[in-house]
């Protein structure tokens, strides 16, 4: 099987989360081809059996290079199996997973495109690119008042073990050795 990667990302995360996505597959014995969204290249989806889709919310929306592509790629994103991660520091609380789902549904609708699978992923702090007033929303609105030293550390949200496992699902079902969740 052939799985195509397209990622967008803002401060790293994605990215990261993209290239692990990319050494599952690999490990399980799938070819895989990675994409940035904005260096995409040529992209040809003639081989590909699978897509999963990666970006981040940043401001309550997903990249617009993302959304895009989404729209301008949505009749070939439909016929593949699709998974759509979308990563977020509010995945990472209960109390923010409403508005994670909310961030999800919202580019769904301006997309038309609702994948097959989607994971919302939890994201990371880079404190090391945010001014000032980005920290505060960070500490007081994304974060919610949970302790942090911005200076001393860049909160990894990412739960990678249960990242692994939902790839894994993902291609079984891709491989018609599951059902197909509809």
């Amino acid at each position: 099987m052939h799985v195509l990667i397209v990622f967008a990302t803002v401060e790293g995360q994605t990215s990261k989360i993209s290239r692990f996505a990319e050494d599952e597959i690999r490990k399980d014995g799938h070819e895989v081809t990675l994409v940035n969204v904005d260096d995409p290249g040529e992209i040809s989806f003639e081989d590909m059996d699978a897509v999963i889709l990666a970006a981040p919310v940043h401001e309550r929306r997903h990249p617009r290079t993302f959304e895009a592509f989404l729209v301008g790629q949505r009749d070939e994103l439909v016929r593949r199996r699709t998974l759509l991660l979308s990563v977020s520091l509010s995945a990472a609380f209960p109390e923010g997973l409403e508005d994670a789902h909310d961030y999800l549904n919202e580019m769904k609708m301006r997309t038309g495109l609702n994948p097959d699978s989607e994971i919302l992923v939890a994201g990371a702090v880079r404190t090391c690119k945010y001014d000032f007033f980005a920290s505060q929303i960070v500490k007081h609105v994304v974060l919610r008042g949970k302790h942090y030293d911005p200076k001393a550390e860049e909160p990894e949200f990412t739960d990678w073990e249960t990242l692994s496992i939902e790839i894994s699902q993902f291609l079984r079902e891709a491989k018609g050795e599951a059902p197909r969740s509809i």
